[in-house]
């Protein structure tokens, strides 16, 4: 028999999420992620919510790569790498990575989550301490959190590189400080401080890790990321990312770093140690996207036209945002229920922006966040465009 406690508990927030108008809409999406999307219930839609950003994740060659992938491997391993060994499909697509954002080596995992969970309780020790950005993703959260058994761990106010100074200096006596950062903020859509973040680590003798999932394919030239868009590519000690986002849009995540920092996570990570590898279709996928991305920068320079072009826009029509160079746009609205309310009135536009609000940000900061593609036409921005100004 079920707990009539726990069913009650349920109940009540379900409940009170539905009559203050602050419960979230799950939408059913019938087809590939593109420009548009055919919503069920809804009709044919401008996407400006995916993090589809050089519009690869209907990409021909993409979809054939991992068909391909399927029919070359199956499924996948139906265990662990260490114990059925790794497909030669995710061999290549760690060299494709590495090779991407400027390190030695790289590791693959089923998503950044799972990443970014491998890397502090697996590299740091008890004579460490960890310093993190109070905006950082929840991945990072967690697997500081979980770091946290042994290691310690501290907050430094936001991009405040004189509070994460002080900090560095209070823990001067620790075997190895930890500073770890996004490189796109995902809610607020800011870049992180990258040079001076890399000149203060290597002053106090400082490890750095940055999760690039943000950044990775949308700033820089090459669009290889926050490194590359500050001049530091190659300079990051540990960069974490996603293939979920710019380079494939399917799963799947990465640690890239030195080749020991590497082997080390293949011997002691349990996130790979005791979950299966990426599937093959997405390995294949995966890669092949992150190829196109490398060879088409014109991908990259069509996605920062789109992204000036909707900022402006947006601008012009009064919504307050804030200068950037990244493909999110956040609008601050404040309150839950009408974040919800404007989010639902786009779509009804034929625009698909999601409201966000707590636990995704804190409360009374919920906002609707816009999210820029390279596969968006002139005649989806204005479109995009022409409903915002009627909200």
């Amino acid at each position: 028999m079920p707990n009539a406690r726990f069913d009650d508990r349920c109940r009540e927030l379900l409940t009170t999420l539905e009559e203050t108008r602050q419960k979230k809409r799950f939408l059913h999406v019938a087809g590939p992620m593109g420009p548009t999307v055919f919503v069920r219930g809804v009709g044919e839609v401008i996407v400006l919510c995916s993090n589809n950003y050089l519009g690869l994740a209907d990409h021909p060659e993409v979809i054939r790569a991992g068909i391909e992938g399927l029919e070359r491997y199956g499924a996948g391993t139906a265990s662990v790498r260490f114990i059925c060994g790794s497909l030669v499909c995710h061999r290549e697509l760690e060299e494709t990575i590495a090779w991407f954002v400027g390190t030695e080596n790289s590791l693959s995992y089923v998503s950044c989550w799972n990443a970014n969970e491998a890397v502090f309780p697996t590299l740091c020790g008890p004579d460490d301490v960890i310093l993190s950005d109070e905006l950082n993703h929840a991945s990072i959260i967690d697997s500081c959190r979980l770091a946290g058994r042994i290691t310690p761990r501290s907050v430094y106010k936001h991009s405040d590189l004189d509070d994460l100074e002080r900090q560095l200096k209070e823990h001067v006596d620790n075997e190895c400080r930890w500073v770890v950062t996004d490189g796109v903020f995902s809610m607020e859509g800011d870049v992180c401080r990258l040079p001076e973040l890399i000149d203060l680590c290597r002053r106090y003798e400082a490890m750095l890790v940055v999760d690039d999932s943000h950044g990775v394919g949308v700033l820089g030239s090459g669009g290889r990321g926050t490194p590359e868009h500050f001049g530091c590519f190659g300079d990051i000690d540990i960069l974490t990312g996603t293939l979920g986002k710019a380079l494939g849009g399917a799963a799947g995540g990465y640690v890239a770093a030195s080749r020991h920092v590497i082997e080390v996570l293949e011997q002691r990570a349990r996130p790979s140690l005791f979950s299966n590898a990426l599937p093959a279709t997405v390995a294949c996928s995966a890669r092949r996207a992150i190829e196109i991305a490398g060879s088409e920068p014109q991908r990259v320079a069509k996605l920062h036209e789109n992204v000036r072009i909707i900022r402006d826009g947006l601008t012009r029509l009064g919504f307050d945002c804030h200068p950037s160079p990244t493909a999110i746009i956040p609008i601050m609205i404040g309150d839950e229920a009408d974040a919800i309310a404007k989010s639902n009135r786009l779509l009804e536009l034929g625009v698909m922006v999601i409201g966000f609000g707590y636990p995704v940000v804190p409360k009374g900061q919920a906002r609707l966040r816009v999210q820029v593609s390279a596969a968006l036409e002139r005649e989806h921005l204005e479109r995009a465009l022409d409903a915002f100004a009627k909200l």
